[in-house]
């Protein structure tokens, strides 16, 4: 934990679900319950923190009215009893009552700074663990905790932001939209993809990459796919490359990529739902399109995503384990590692240039990684696309596979 984090105090704020989803107006005496913690931010002021309640250890809880009635006096708490199943625990039952206890939920994370708090507002919430987001730019409510002055504030921009804060996928825009941005590193011939990605993903947990952890809840994705890939050749202003990914449904994704040589950053735009038969792909792109496209050999892709949160801008990450592989020649195969922006869960960070900084740091921070490892060397923009081109050159045969 960050040294400065661990001089502060927090607390965790409990109260009615209807103060978040707002199914109910709210009153002078609706509970308030103040759990006094340990700072749990990987750094300070973080975007993004995570508390897991098993590792709270025994706190202090004190239950008040919104209007500053005091209703219990400070009792120890084990954390790993808060909220089992996510609903009040034993000790917090005894606390409020019997009628007011199942629908207490962590409202908000509160973290001293001088007089004043800066606030996260609850986004995910488990059995296990919950989700906070920072939703005040600069402290707020100077003055004792127990006096509530931040409460109304923190409520208020709460609620100016609940559709975003509330919605089911809990991440709230995306820059460069429409644009790939990456960097790659070629892995040596032979990596075992899935053990690296592994090894990765334990490394993120620990904090080897300062200020980053696992995306929350959604620490690794996995794909494994077909890909037809035509090369674009023209015209001049469509240069890049149209793939045809197979989805499980039946159909195919599109995705068209615009370039003319391999780049950090890549117009793209994806396609769903594409009901083509594989025997009509360069018809459907010459007709429908009006690209001029050669084939390229079909090849089937197994990934692994690393997702890499940055607790300190809320930017994701995609760190992508890949092993290309032909259809027609398996021996044939590219393996690669990705760092790839996704998007941003933040509320006060709309700065690009900060992902590109980032990108950067987290990049550079790969790169090391693999090198120690002796999995790469330095980053590349060697692509699929070329891959396939240099496959082709090398088999000429390979070229008229479907």
């Amino acid at each position: 934990m960050h040294t400065e984090a661990a001089t502060r105090r927090a607390w965790i704020v409990l109260g009615g679900i209807h103060l978040l989803n707002q199914t109910a107006s709210r009153r002078p005496h609706d509970l308030i319950v103040l759990v006094r913690v340990a700072p749990q931010e990987v750094i300070v002021p973080s975007t993004t923190m995570v508390v897991r309640w098993g590792a709270l250890g025994d706190c202090l809880a004190s239950a008040l009215t919104a209007a500053g009635t005091t209703l219990a006096n400070r009792q120890v708490v084990p954390g790993s009893t808060l909220f089992p199943d996510s609903i009040a625990g034993p000790a917090l039952r005894a606390m409020v009552g019997d009628a007011a206890a199942p629908g207490l939920v962590p409202l908000c994370y509160l973290a001293e700074h001088h007089d004043a708090y800066h606030v996260y507002a609850q986004i995910r919430f488990y059995s296990e663990d919950a989700c906070f987001l920072r939703i005040t730019k600069e402290p707020i409510g100077a003055g004792p905790v127990e006096a509530l002055h931040w409460l109304e504030p923190a409520l208020a921009a709460h609620a100016a932001s609940a559709l975003r804060l509330n919605n089911h996928k809990r991440y709230f825009h995306t820059h460069f939209a429409g644009t790939e941005l990456e960097f790659k590193y070629s892995l040596t011939p032979g990596t075992d993809i899935w053990a690296t990605a592994m090894e990765l993903l334990k490394a993120l947990r620990h904090g080897a990459l300062d200020g980053c952890r696992p995306e929350y809840r959604d620490e690794l994705q996995t794909y494994f796919t077909e890909n037809h890939l035509f090369d674009v050749v023209g015209p001049e202003e469509g240069l890049g490359y149209a793939s045809f990914v197979r989805a499980a449904d039946g159909g195919h994704v599109l995705k068209r990529k615009w370039y003319a040589e391999d780049t950090f950053a890549r117009r793209e735009r994806l396609s769903p739902n594409v009901q083509v038969s594989p025997g009509g792909f360069e018809e459907y792109l010459c007709e429908e399109m009006g690209l001029q496209v050669q084939a390229m050999p079909p090849f089937r892709r197994v990934r692994y995503d690393v997702q890499c949160e940055s607790m300190v801008t809320g930017h994701i990450y995609g760190i992508f384990l890949d092993h290309c592989s032909l259809l027609a020649a398996p021996d044939m195969v590219l393996s690669q590692c990705e760092v790839e922006y996704r998007r941003s869960r933040s509320l006060l960070d709309n700065d690009q240039d900060t992902v590109l900084a980032e990108m950067d740091r987290i990049g550079s921070w790969l790169q090391d990684y693999l090198t120690a490892r002796g999995l790469a060397q330095e980053r590349t923009y060697y692509s699929k696309r070329t891959f396939l081109r240099d496959a082709v050159a090398a088999r000429p045969d390979l070229g008229a596979a479907r």
